[in-house]
């Protein structure tokens, strides 16, 4: 199934991401965490791919055994930094034999130390390019309510976006945001654009704090700083903590469904517990 077919059904969407373990711990909490959000019937799953090699072969096979041993819609992440021609020729042939029809395709941050970006595929939108011309595949791409890290401006982001599209995208998720201002907004000046496609909000619920403000700064997205200040003033009371967070996915979540947006795409982290207790306490 294509996503994009799900998302012109009018139907909402819930997907959830998975990133491949690094050990046998973290493989078997994967599984439980799997299991407990398998019940919740999402729309569809993804699952990240390492850039520079770091879980590539993981990524491959965790995302074969999810659709077609589970049974479950997936949507395979990659990137091509540093990669060149044949080997994603090779990668896009390999999701072909094993009936992957939807990806989520990004240039990649190079590996630490690195500066270079292969010649042959240097933006995201060369991937595409490509990926888009095997017809076989739903495209999806990352969209940035903030700005992207490395755009002069917000102005200039939506249209490296646009041109993005043009090659080949069916749908946008975006990158993590906790003020559903930012996703209007972006909404917005896509619009006056001319960017018609569906695009999901991305959520990740603030369970554990210094992480997820962590991820915040390198990747630009800000936290409001009521929530913040609410967080660290509770740091030494985990429940309270994790209700905080919880509680504000949720209102986060019906905001958002509310005033129109296709569906809701949870980065998990890996974890079920926060997404579960979201997932079920919103309107749907």
């Amino acid at each position: 199934m294509k996503i994009i077919d799900l998302l012109k059904s009018g139907e909402k969407t819930y997907s959830f991401e998975f990133f491949p373990p690094k050990n046998f711990s973290s493989t078997l909490e994967l599984g439980i965490n799997v299991g407990q959000l398998m019940k919740l019937s999402p729309s569809f799953i993804s699952v990240t791919y390492g850039a520079g090699g770091s879980t590539q072969e993981i990524s491959f096979d965790l995302i074969n055994y999810l659709q077609n041993s589970l049974g479950l819609c997936s949507m395979a992440h990659y990137t091509c930094v540093n990669a060149n021609r044949e080997k994603i020729e090779n990668d896009l042939k390999f999701f072909e034999e094993i009936g992957i029809e939807n990806l989520m395709l990004l240039r990649g941050d190079l590996p630490k130390g690195e500066n270079v970006l292969h010649e042959d595929f240097r933006y995201a939108s060369d991937l595409i390019e490509l990926a888009a011309s095997k017809n076989k595949f739903c495209i999806g791409a990352a969209g940035y309510p903030e700005g992207h890290l490395e755009s002069k401006t917000i102005d200039d982001d939506v249209k490296h976006l646009k041109h993005k599209i043009s090659q080949g995208v069916d749908f946008i998720v975006t990158q993590m945001f906790f003020d559903n201002s930012f996703y209007f907004e972006f909404l917005d000046r896509c619009k006056k654009e001319g960017i018609d496609i569906p695009i999901i909000p991305g959520i990740i619920p603030i369970v554990n704090f210094k992480q997820i403000k962590r991820f915040s700064e390198m990747c630009g997205a800000s936290i409001p700083a009521e929530l913040a200040d609410q967080m660290e003033a509770n740091q030494d009371d985990p429940k309270k903590k994790y209700q905080i967070g919880v509680d504000f996915a949720i209102r986060q979540c019906n905001e958002l469904i509310k005033n129109g947006a296709p569906g809701l795409h949870f980065y998990t982290l890996n974890k079920s517990r926060a997404t579960v207790d979201i997932f079920e306490s919103i309107d749907k």
